[in-house]
């Protein structure tokens, strides 16, 4: 398949409300196309080993934004892993199927398309397609739209994770700028102290 990804760039998505807008465009044309009854997409955060929803079309779509479920739930979970994408025409019959999941966003789904989305070697999150109506069941051809969108959805979702880890290492790096000065202008005492807490949480930080 050809690499047709959005060209997606700090120019041209340079802003969160940007990323955002077209992730949401993204499950509302991927919903249309499939004339499902919801669509969403997760992002993995690897930090906190979370898929968290970041758009969904449809059912949940005034709740489940922002949700967070550990990285290896049901079948989104075994998605992410696996790098595999699945079509189940019975989610109830699946033992990967997370019901009581399901069940907290208020909607359980009966057929489920999973695509995972890939930057590189990265595992950045799912696709899900949720009951959807275009057919009995998702053929080969539906698999091949779903990876030209999937495709789309990676290149910004791998975006949206570099602009917040970029973010976070700003912040990291003014609050060791303070740290430091603080530590010039201390006491021995107050240094060996501050220094002393520092390397405890970096045991403990490191440990997780």
């Amino acid at each position: 398949m050809n690499d047709d990804r959005l060209p997606v760039g700090p120019g041209l998505l340079a802003t969160e409300a940007d990323r955002r807008q077209l992730l949401q465009q993204i499950v509302e044309f991927t919903r249309t196309v499939f004339a499902a009854k919801a669509c969403s997409i997760m992002r993995h955060d690897e930090a906190t080993r979370e898929l968290v929803f970041e758009a969904v079309s449809g059912e949940g779509a005034d709740t489940l934004v922002g949700q967070r479920l550990p990285d290896n739930t049901g079948i989104a979970g075994w998605s992410l892993a696996s790098e595999e994408p699945i079509a189940i025409a019975d989610v109830v019959k699946d033992p990967r199927f997370a019901r009581d999941v399901a069940e907290s966003t208020g909607f359980v789904p009966t057929k489920l398309t999973v695509y995972p989305l890939l930057s590189g070697e990265r595992s950045v999150g799912v696709l899900n397609v949720l009951d959807q109506g275009a057919s009995e069941q998702v053929g080969l051809a539906d698999m091949n739209v779903l990876a030209r969108i999937a495709a789309h959805a990676g290149a910004v979702l791998a975006l949206v994770q570099d602009a917040r880890a970029a973010s976070t290492d700003d912040g990291r790096t003014a609050v060791s700028a303070r740290i430091e000065r603080a530590l010039s202008s201390a006491d021995a005492p107050r240094r060996e102290a501050a220094l002393g807490m520092l390397a405890a949480l970096e045991q403990m930080l490191g440990a997780r």
